[in-house]
């Protein structure tokens, strides 16, 4: 095994910790009111974490920037479950996952996390893989907003190769996608698991690269959107629509059956669900209206890069 091809854990968790840091300081400022709160936890098992939580914002009604990096000496069977021969291993995990839930119904909820996991078998080099991706899930949605998300995705992913940004956003439209309503949760952007090329350094590059580029895709989408004036009609669209979210994290989500498996901690694991939500029965939007034209144009998988040469 070449030296190129030797995790090195400690590298990922001092990036991670700085991503986290940063984040926040970018988000602090985009609310201009409150302030993150810092709760720094230990897990019994093994290793820890830092949740930094806001709340009550000037933009942000909810949001969550959680580093976790945690170990075990058994796989949980959410890891394993494809990985049968490392069901005995000692394992650790470590992340940086982060969702935003913005007050305006014009501003998207955003959700992000970028993530390493090695396991250590008996008889063998370690085994190990980073996953991370970002995906955006509007209300009210505006296509100039959709494409700079995907564009800054995109950009992200070209020094990796040609044809990353388009398998990952594949699989970011496959993977957030909810079987039992038919439709995607949001307009996508990027999704990747099991990333390991053999060398460590590029593969280390590109969770760097989709991590540090999460800002860059939101930021200039809240500041165009923040100061919409809304209603109370937008408002209770917005909280219906916020019960899908919460749908597809409690019955699909990787990262939260991996949390609750390996015993990790449920308030940092359940920070991703919004405050307020609603479920209204059978409800149908009228058609030709705004809220209507969410799911006909923009939770469709479409590809909004389209009008762009993608060579």
């Amino acid at each position: 095994m070449t030296d190129s091809a030797m995790p090195d854990s400690d590298a990922v968790h001092q990036y991670l910790l700085r991503l986290q840091e940063s984040i926040c300081e970018r988000l602090e400022a985009l609310d201009g009111k409150a302030r993150f709160v810092t709760d720094s936890w230990d897990r019994p098992e093994g290793g820890g974490g830092i949740s930094r939580v806001i709340t009550e914002g000037g933009v942000f009604e909810k949001g969550g920037v959680n580093f976790s990096r945690v170990m075990g000496e058994q796989m949980p069977p959410s890891a394993s479950a494809h990985r049968p021969h490392l069901a005995g291993a000692p394992w650790q995990a470590m992340g940086v996952s982060l969702v935003m839930h913005p007050h305006n119904p014009y501003v998207p909820t955003s959700h992000a996390n970028v993530r390493f996991f090695v396991a250590t078998p008996k008889d063998g080099d370690p085994v190990w893989w980073f996953g991370g991706g970002y995906d955006l899930t509007p209300y009210y949605g505006f296509d100039e907003d959709c494409i700079h998300w995907h564009e800054t995705a995109r950009n992200a992913c070209r020094p990796f190769g040609a044809d990353v940004y388009s398998r990952y956003k594949k699989w970011c439209d496959e993977y957030f996608y909810l079987k039992h309503r038919q439709e995607p949760r949001g307009i996508g952007g990027l999704f990747f698991d099991d990333h390991n090329t053999g060398n460590f350094d590029d593969d280390f590059g590109l969770m760097q690269s989709v991590g540090s580029s999460y800002i860059p895709a939101y930021e200039p989408i809240v500041r165009r959107r923040k100061d919409t004036p809304w209603s109370e009609r937008e408002r209770e669209f917005q909280l219906y629509r916020r019960g899908r979210y919460v749908e597809f994290n409690l019955v699909y989500d990787r990262g939260t059956l991996f949390g609750l498996q390996s015993g990790g901690r449920t308030e940092s694991i359940l920070m991703s669900l919004p405050p307020l939500v609603r479920w209204d029965y059978d409800r149908r939007p009228e058609p030709g209206t705004e809220e209507a034209r969410l799911t006909e144009h923009f939770l469709t998988g479409r590809n909004w890069l389209e009008h762009e040469d993608e060579q």
